[in-house]
């Protein structure tokens, strides 16, 4: 049968997989930013032990997906999205493997992810050591060069749950009493099962590139650098967000609310009105307690930054709320006023501006009006007129006394560049939100902060600009981008980090986002990342708690009501 993968015909035989279709094609590579790790056929993704043909009625036939799909297959490697969350799986499992083998006992739980890796515990008697850490990584290099096959096998739900009940993986038995469907699909190495949520490579040989270092109590999994899959990421000590993240965790544990089956229990059970209650009390908190900060600081200018759809606007209106308790009234600024002209933005090689890119703002004139306004001078506010991609002819007059901090927000808010030498340091003070998740599906299966971020982004551009899904699918890899350049590097330049993650999100985004999803018909570029979404969603039950949202939450600004927006 003919097929074509990356554009390569090649005629596959029934019992030819993916991974010897590769070898014939000389498609093979063993650079890590070329090497395939999966496929992509249509819609869906598939593991490189995939068969394209097989036996229907006597003959050689296309299988379903490859028919549908015109034979085109896609392969998946690390520099993309894709390719990235394949490795990560493969790299795991590669883990999990090599603790077995040394901790037999021991419950690994996967908490969240540090700029290049993940952070990781072990639970143990005695506690993790670092000569843990050192002979682990030892037996996941040896694991790797044994290249060990990964076989994926499909179980019902009552067979998955016994064998995970056997073998002491509760967290992943509370999560499958929950699921919709029959059948369970798990990864076998041996003796050892497993799931993670999603594809994997074809062997354990597919991961090389990682490294293991001690971050007490747990330690760092360092994938592969995005700009050279051959190396390792290199590890950035980022203590503050890491602290932001073990506090967000310990909230977490609090409320009893640490993976999906807590907060489906709760749905269940008919707690879950008051974990929002309780979560929302915290943000409220916290937000006091960085009012006090700002107080005590004397400070005549607040600096707010995050990446998108952190809740940026939204805490800049909670944090003046909290300001005016101590009867200060905040004047609120936004860095996106101060774009230049989109005609005036250079145009890169492909004809695009990058509005992601610092020198969109103009610079020369925020440092300006920052200066008048912190000296007690009156300054000429720009107004920016999306609509029309320019700058409107009218302003606002500014002046901000000694009882009037600015409230300045916009992705670039942390970035050095932004303030002149003449502003004294302490007179600014800086805050970062971003959402930070720290529920997984279970110990092995984090849910990423940028797909929460995602989902709300998806929710916002659709009820306020009237954006598809696609559109904003097709936007996000720019924004991230942009993150990555102009927002993480600063991140630690903060005085205070905020979490605006709420743990109930999920539960509520689920009835706006869902229909969206299905929307997306199976030609679309972007199916298989909406696929991947829809199953993500349906782990979480439905529960009708939108009245219970209070209209000055983080949430409300992406599912509408909020009381800080027209």
């Amino acid at each position: 049968m003919l097929i074509s993968i990356d554009s390569i015909q090649l005629n596959a035989q029934c019992g030819d997989t993916l991974k010897t279709l590769l070898t014939k094609a000389g498609l093979e590579n063993p650079d890590m930013n070329m090497r395939p790790l999966a496929a992509q056929i249509g819609g869906e993704i598939f593991q490189l032990h995939y068969d394209p043909v097989r036996m229907a009625d006597g003959k050689p036939a296309m299988r379903s997906a490859v028919e549908e799909a015109g034979g085109v297959i896609s392969l998946i490697r690390y520099p993309s999205a894709q390719g990235r969350r394949v490795y990560e799986r493969t790299m795991l499992f590669v883990l999990m493997l090599a603790v077995r083998r040394h901790f037999k006992n021991a419950r690994v739980v996967v908490k969240f992810a540090l700029r290049g890796g993940l952070y990781i515990e072990i639970e143990k008697n005695p506690p993790l050591s670092a000569a843990d850490v050192a002979l682990l990584k030892d037996e996941c290099a040896r694991v790797v060069a044994d290249d060990l096959p990964l076989s994926r096998a499909r179980l019902s739900i009552a067979d998955a749950i016994r064998a995970f009940g056997d073998d002491g993986q509760l967290d992943k038995v509370r999560l499958l009493n929950y699921r919709k469907f029959s059948y369970f699909d798990v990864y076998r190495q041996g003796g050892h099962m497993d799931y993670f949520y999603g594809e994997m490579a074809p062997s354990t040989g597919y991961a090389p590139v990682f490294n293991l270092q001690v971050l007490y109590p747990g330690m760092v999994l360092m994938l592969p650098d995005p700009d050279d899959a051959n190396r390792p990421a290199r590890y950035e000590h980022s203590p503050q967000f890491s602290a932001v993240f073990q506090q967000s965790d310990e909230w977490a544990r609090l409320l009893h609310c640490d993976t999906v089956a807590d907060i489906n229990d709760m749905v269940a059970n008919g707690k879950i009105r008051e974990l929002v209650r309780v979560n929302e009390a915290l943000h409220e908190k916290t937000y006091s307690q960085m009012a006090d900060r700002i107080v005590q600081r004397k400070a005549r200018a607040v600096m707010m930054a995050g990446p998108s759809s952190s809740g940026k606007t939204t805490s800049a209106n909670r944090l003046c709320t909290q300001l005016r308790v101590y009867g200060k009234s905040p004047v609120l600024l936004s860095l996106d006023d101060y774009y230049i002209d989109r005609a005036s933005i250079p145009r890169d090689t492909h004809g695009e501006i990058d509005l992601e890119h610092i020198n969109a703002l103009d610079i020369e004139r925020f440092q300006t009006d920052l200066e008048l306004l912190i000296a007690g001078e009156q300054a000429l506010i720009p107004r920016f007129d999306f609509k029309r991609g320019a700058r409107a002819e009218e302003g606002r007059v500014v002046r901000a006394g000694p009882d009037e901090p600015l409230i300045i927000e916009g992705i670039h808010g942390l970035n050095p560049a932004l303030l002149s030498p003449n502003i004294p340091r302490d007179s600014i003070f800086k805050v970062y939100v971003s959402a930070l998740t720290t529920m997984n599906l279970d110990d092995h299966n984090r849910i990423p902060t940028t797909e929460m971020r995602m989902l709300r982004r998806i929710v916002r551009d659709y009820e306020t600009r009237g954006a598809g899904v696609e559109r904003t699918l097709c936007m996000w890899p720019r924004v991230r981008k942009g993150e990555e350049a102009w927002i993480f590097p600063y991140q630690e330049e903060a005085d205070a980090f905020f979490n605006t993650a709420l743990l109930y999100e999920p539960v509520v985004l689920k009835k706006h986002i869902f229909p969206l999803l299905q929307s997306v018909e199976a030609a679309s570029p972007y199916y298989a990342q909406v696929r991947y979404l829809i199953k993500f969603l349906n782990y979480f039950l439905d529960a009708q708690i939108e009245d219970e949202v209070p209209p000055t939450s983080i949430l409300r600004e992406f599912i509408g009501g909020s009381a800080f927006f027209c």
